[in-house]
């Protein structure tokens, strides 16, 4: 498939956008850089803002476990061919999030989880994804049954929109891997 690259530059860390430059300064702070992903999405301050705060609400989840949120967030950037999320959320897994490498791996080759709960969340952030969002009562129940409250449901769609956000503006914008979650 031919694919799409936007002509658009990045924002640049003096950009006239206030939200913008509040995030960065945030982001600069936080992380001693500013994710290329961060650059990209700043052309747009609604978008940037909209990624941040609701990725923020998810990291301070309380239903799911630290682990648990990357699980779908490597689901998600998988499912969405996403390279930059997948590279981006292996390394926070594997350096931040205590996600086991065999977990991490069967996410990249569509593999089985041994862990059956992280595997039940897996397949069930997968079909919601292929679904478009129409579950069936026994995908729900199997979900519940692996442990997870029925709100669960609505921090999946968080990040679905989330993940959306950044799969999709990361694709047109064929964003550059970052040097720190190359390995």
């Amino acid at each position: 498939m031919n694919k799409f690259k936007t002509k658009l530059n990045p924002e640049k860390e003096d950009t006239e956008s206030k939200s913008v430059q509040e995030i960065f300064i945030t982001t600069k702070k936080n992380l001693g850089t500013i994710p290329n992903m961060y650059k990209n999405m700043g052309v747009s301050s609604g978008l940037l803002s909209t990624y941040i705060h609701g990725y923020t609400e998810l990291r301070g989840s309380k239903i799911f476990k630290p682990h648990e949120m990357e699980v779908i967030f490597l689901t998600i950037s998988k499912e969405n061919a996403c390279d930059y999320c997948l590279k981006a959320h292996s390394f926070i897994g594997r350096k931040m999030t205590s996600v086991p490498e065999d977990v991490i791996q069967a996410i990249h080759t569509r593999g089985s989880i041994s862990d059956h709960k992280l595997n039940a969340l897996h397949e069930f952030v997968v079909h919601y994804l292929n679904s478009k969002g129409w579950l069936r009562p026994e995908e729900v129940e199997k979900f519940t049954d692996a442990g997870f409250p029925e709100e669960a449901i609505l921090e999946i769609i968080l990040a679905i929109s989330v993940k959306t956000i950044s799969n999709y503006s990361n694709h047109i914008f064929d964003t550059e891997i970052d040097s720190m979650f190359k390995n």
